[in-house]
């Protein structure tokens, strides 16, 4: 799944909301393709801003995030 976020309106504090759309995970070039829309419209004048993307892969093996390893982890560095 795709997230696309920005903003609109004004940048001073706490005066600019923050929207998003979602896409579907085969669809990043509609991400993509969406994301130049607003950028289009930001060159054009219009106060959009923090136009991002962000990925989450549903056939990831592991947790997102960082933490410790589980206590039945055993790597152990090849050289000494």
């Amino acid at each position: 799944m795709f997230m696309v976020y920005w903003t609109e309106g004004g940048l001073s504090e706490g005066d600019a909301p923050a929207f998003s759309r979602c896409f579907p995970s085969d669809d990043m070039s509609g991400a993509l393709r969406f994301m130049e829309e607003l950028r289009t419209r930001q060159r054009g004048g219009e106060a959009i801003s923090f136009i991002t993307m962000s990925s989450e892969n549903p056939q990831s093996v592991g947790h997102p995030g960082v933490a410790d390893p589980s206590a039945d982890y055993d790597w152990k560095k090849r050289r000494r």
